[in-house]
């Protein structure tokens, strides 16, 4: 559908390599080329969840969907634009729960009245949330209440938050893989999966070549746009925090939007809350941790989870939101209608929010 893009992949890179200087048409070709890509990515990725169920497909979209953000955030936290790394990590999350979600709920809430998922599934993953913003929520307080004489403490804290969550995780996707996989499987979903046809998938080896050719496009691509991510956004008159909650956070997130809205037009809602929620789990819960640890390798300096306010807040109110609707294992379109528009009201303020820098820029 959106492969016409694709045009943008050759333009990105020509620009980069002819025209070096001229940032704003690079940033630009660089999000619209990774979009495509991305849709790629998402597809593959749904083709091999026709035959691994809704759960594993769920968190194969999610890790290869959050591949773009790993990679951008790699790629900018080389550069020490912690700034940026953070707020990327802050859009990911509210993207993934609040636009994803939302959009994906009002698609299918168009097409189908109500959409049934299971609540359990819903419910557990929404408590993991909850432990994101409990990791976000303590380091800043940390910041703000020991002052000057704890920041030298804050790297450390970081560190060890960082393990603690990596931890959590994978004993989380022990529970939904194996303890307790009957939760994350529901009847609605199955019968769904067996109407969309295992005779139009790929094989495993097509879906494989796919995921692995798109991520590295994608790969190549975010570099050209995380280069010139500061002379564009100063050049729109955006601030930096803007740029990498909603605008890098968007881009990043292109395949589970794909994915998520198509498979909730197939009332595959299961499916769909696994990629959104999932997504935004794994970004707080193995993404940035992933990222504290990598910054100790490949990064100017070490970077910590002290996030300005404005995400710890922005954050906060997302989970609380989607806790909220995900709860009784049934969505509408006037669901979807309320994420999105706790996203807008989010993305506002960030654009109006004044550039300051976090606590990672010590």
């Amino acid at each position: 559908m959106l492969n016409w893009l694709l045009v943008f992949v050759p333009m990105a890179a020509g620009l980069h390599y002819l025209r070096p200087d001229a940032h704003t048409w690079i940033f630009i070709s660089s999000a619209i080329a990774i979009i495509p890509l991305a849709g790629w990515l998402g597809r593959a990725t749904e083709h091999i969840a026709q035959q691994t169920g809704e759960a594993v497909g769920g968190l194969l979209n999610a890790t290869f969907g959050n591949a773009a953000e790993m990679i951008i955030a790699v790629m900018a936290m080389q550069r020490g634009l912690h700034d940026v790394v953070k707020a990327s990590l802050t859009g990911s999350i509210i993207g993934n729960i609040l636009l994803v979600m939302g959009a994906a709920m009002l698609s299918g809430g168009l097409k189908f009245k109500v959409q049934k998922f299971s609540v359990l599934a819903a419910r557990s993953q929404a408590t993991m949330l909850v432990l994101a913003v409990v990791a976000l929520v303590v380091p800043a307080a940390f910041h703000y209440l020991s002052g000057p004489a704890g920041v030298v403490k804050e790297y450390n804290l970081s560190f060890d938050i960082s393990i603690v969550l990596l931890i959590s995780y994978a004993l989380s996707l022990l529970f939904s893989l194996r303890t307790h996989k009957q939760l994350f499987t529901a009847e609605a979903a199955e019968a769904a999966h067996v109407e969309s046809g295992v005779a139009h998938s790929w094989s495993m080896g097509k879906s494989i070549a796919v995921l692995a050719g798109s991520t590295a496009l994608i790969a190549w691509i975010s570099e050209m746009l995380v280069a010139s991510v500061d002379a564009a956004a100063h050049a729109f008159g955006m601030s930096t925090i803007f740029v990498g909650v909603i605008v890098v956070a968007i881009v990043g997130n292109a395949a589970e939007h794909s994915t998520a809205i198509l498979v909730a037009l197939k009332n595959r809602m299961d499916l769909s809350i696994a990629i959104a929620i999932g997504s935004s789990v794994q970004v707080a819960l193995f993404v940035a941790p992933v990222l504290i640890l990598l910054s100790y390798v490949i990064g100017p300096r070490p970077m910590d989870l002290v996030f300005t306010p404005a995400e710890v807040l922005a954050v906060g109110l997302s989970v609380g939101v989607t806790a909220q609707i995900a709860g009784d294992g049934e969505s509408n379109w006037l669901e979807g209608v309320q994420l999105l528009a706790v996203y807008i009201i989010l993305g506002i303020v960030f654009f109006f929010l004044p550039d300051t820098s976090t606590g990672g820029a010590h």
